[in-house]
């Protein structure tokens, strides 16, 4: 659910899964392997703060 909403915040921002791990520094994959388990807490909330929304907008 979690990758599924910042593939939609990305694509409605018009900017990919690859840069966006790019401009926050995150390894090559790393939001993709959120499919399978949860992000840490510092990682979700970087992403969070670059879309402009709140944590727990990925979470609900």
């Amino acid at each position: 659910m979690i990758l599924k909403k910042i593939e939609e915040l990305a694509k409605k921002h018009g900017i990919s899964i690859t840069s966006l791990e790019k401009k926050l520094s995150f390894g090559n994959g790393t939001i993709r392997s959120w499919y399978k388990c949860s992000p840490s807490i510092e990682k979700l909330k970087k992403v969070a703060d670059y879309f402009g929304v709140s944590i727990e907008y990925f979470l609900s």
